[in-house]
């Protein structure tokens, strides 16, 4: 059993890991701006907090043994500054937790290796996958004794049970779309037993 950090626990991503590490058996702590949801997952410790505090991030990342990332707050507000200032300033600190951040699927490449942010496959105006193909540069670039892993969805990412079974990818996508459910589970397996290291991959349903 181990205790696992949550930024990000009451969103549509970050609620499914909690719930997911608790029915494992491990002892969660969720960090939200909002605190404690209207409808609270038993067994989650929730705190409030901003993913832009780096101190408080700091804090709970002494306290558990893996700290999941999983805050995307400019959708809310249109402004994905405070998202990347949060991920530099966690770099720049160097916490020796393991960290695991809730990627996105624009830094994915085709075929030819081209990413899809720049071939067209997504629209110029969307800027939340931009944004986190910037966040992995980060992480791609950060001080080597950073251990980090980056999970990203498939291309389409909608709530749902998990999938009896789910498909792996690096550079390209494993599949078209994944359900919350399965990317959590899949995301708990990296926990529980790591096979990346300082590395994004994907995930994917697999009927």
């Amino acid at each position: 059993m181990a205790t696992i950090g949550v930024v990000g626990a009451t969103g549509m991503i970050g609620s499914e890991l909690a719930r997911e590490a608790v029915r494992r058996g491990h002892n969660v702590i969720g960090l939200s701006r909002h605190g404690a949801p209207t409808e609270p997952i038993a067994g989650v410790e929730y705190r409030t907090g901003d993913f832009a505090d780096t101190d408080a991030v700091m804090e709970l990342a002494k306290s558990v043994d893996t700290l999941m990332i999983a805050t995307a707050s400019g959708r809310a507000t249109g402004d994905w500054a405070p998202v990347l200032a949060g991920h530099e300033a966690l770099i720049k600190r160097q916490p020796t937790t393991h960290i695991f951040v809730v990627g996105g699927a624009g830094g994915l490449r085709d075929d030819a290796g081209v990413r899809l942010i720049d071939n067209g496959s997504i629209p110029e105006g969307y800027a939340e996958p931009r944004v986190f193909a910037q966040v992995l540069e980060m992480y791609l670039h950060s001080d080597p004794e950073l251990n980090w892993v980056m999970q990203v969805p498939a291309l389409q990412i909608e709530p749902g049970e998990a999938s009896a079974h789910y498909a792996l990818g690096g550079d390209h996508a494993a599949g078209t779309h994944v359900t919350t459910g399965t990317f959590a589970r899949a995301a708990l397996d990296e926990v529980e037993r790591p096979a990346h290291h300082r590395e994004r991959y994907n995930v994917a349903n697999a009927e």
